[in-house]
């Protein structure tokens, strides 16, 4: 073959190879993006009867791909989590964890998610300072985003945003789902703080 058409077809196969990663780049990054269910009450199924005791309720909300997102509040505090049903969300780690002071959380949750597949959810939540009362004696709430994976794998708690130190603590909580979500190990690895901690980490960070 004469030297100059195979310069030629090694050029245009680089060119193309080019294009394709640059097309698949795009493609890529068009890909992840956010949408948003409710876990209000009127948009979820309540589970049972609410206790006489203390109030405590379950309910379970629609999500996506499939998914379903379990709410359940005890004494105060609550622990939301994901699964395809009810048994499947009551048994993931994040089912499991409480924290110390009371709390809860916002009912917006935006999903993350590459294409089609959710991957992580991200939700608001309030966590109360009883170092900070208000004229009636109530502890003020100091706001803090959690990120949560999602399956394939369990679902836990990935990073904690502090809204109130963070200005950007939507963007913080979205880079820290796109980056660790899928690849956090859930009872190994430590969730992570992202940006600056504030009062709302700390709280939610008592042992």
């Amino acid at each position: 073959m004469h030297p100059a058409p195979m310069v030629i077809r090694i050029a245009t196969l680089s060119l193309a190879a080019l294009l394709l990663c640059t097309g698949l780049h795009r493609v890529g990054a068009q890909s992840m993006g956010s949408t948003y269910t409710s876990t209000a009450a009127r948009d979820c199924r309540r589970i049972g009867k609410p206790s006489e005791l203390d109030g405590s309720t379950t309910r379970i909300c629609p999500g996506k791909n499939g998914l379903m997102v379990l709410i359940a509040e005890d004494d105060l505090r609550e622990i939301v989590s994901v699964g395809r049903n009810r048994k499947v969300a009551e048994e993931e780690p994040a089912a499991k964890v409480w924290f110390a002071p009371f709390n809860s959380s916002e009912t917006t949750v935006e999903w993350r998610a590459a294409g089609t597949r959710p991957f992580a959810i991200i939700q608001r939540w309030h966590i109360a300072d009883g170092s900070d009362l208000d004229k009636q004696g109530r502890p003020n709430t100091k706001a803090m985003l959690v990120v949560t994976r999602l399956p394939p794998g369990p679902v836990c708690h990935v990073a904690y945003v502090d809204a109130v130190a963070n200005p950007n603590a939507n963007d913080l909580a979205r880079k820290a789902a796109d980056e660790f979500a899928s690849s956090f190990s859930c009872g190994k690895d430590e969730v992570k703080i992202i940006g600056a901690r504030g009062r709302a980490v700390e709280l939610a960070t008592m042992r």
